[in-house]
């Protein structure tokens, strides 16, 4: 019986994957932009080899995509009873984000780097923005078709109207407040304008 070629090189590690992602996580953590990044400087500080780094992503631009998507954790289970708690369910998942420094620190580098790369800008939103985007938006579809929602309203304009609020605390106002609750009141201010009129 033949046995298989064997393979050549070595193989990837996972540990060095790691170290390279939570090294780029920690820089921009502490302020630094995509553009200030190297890839000498990310392999310096991981402690890893600059060749280990372009075995496993063509550039930094291919590690910035992976980078994002070490961050895309999984929806929340919407029961589907209530519009109203499937709304607070999904804005309670941006309030736990916003409160961790790497993903609003994250989220500002990617909205000042929106132009200068492009690309980028494009992986993040499908790999980060788009899902949560159209999960929300199902559930305001499913409101009008309940009628607990107005049926003359843009469901992605009333989708701003519900994370504008966490977006502007979360990434514009550093240092502003995300208390506990705070889905619940966004929310429930929000439903109280666009709920069908008597």
């Amino acid at each position: 019986m033949s046995q298989p070629p064997p393979t050549r090189g070595r193989p990837r590690s996972a540990a060095v994957d790691t170290a390279v992602i939570e090294t780029v996580l920690r820089l921009l953590e502490d302020g630094e932009s995509v553009c200030g990044l190297s890839i000498e400087r990310i392999a310096r500080e991981a402690g890893v080899g600059k060749a280990a780094v372009y075995r496993r992503w063509a550039g930094k631009e291919a590690l910035m995509i992976d980078v994002l998507r070490t961050l895309d954790e999984d929806q929340p289970e919407l029961v589907g009873e209530s519009v109203r708690d499937d709304l607070v369910a999904l804005l309670e998942v941006m309030r736990r984000r916003g409160l961790a420094k790497r993903h609003s620190a994250l989220l500002r580098t990617m909205i000042d780097q929106m132009k200068a790369q492009p690309r980028l800008w494009e992986e993040y939103h499908d790999t980060v923005v788009r899902g949560r985007r159209e999960a929300l938006c199902a559930v305001l579809r499913r409101g009008i078709a309940t009628g607990e929602i107005r049926g003359d309203l843009d469901p992605e304009l009333t989708a701003d109207l519900f994370t504008g609020p966490m977006l502007v605390r979360a990434v514009l106002h550093e240092r502003a407040d995300l208390p506990e609750g705070l889905p619940e009141q966004i929310v429930d201010a929000v439903l109280a304008g666009v709920r069908p009129r008597p």
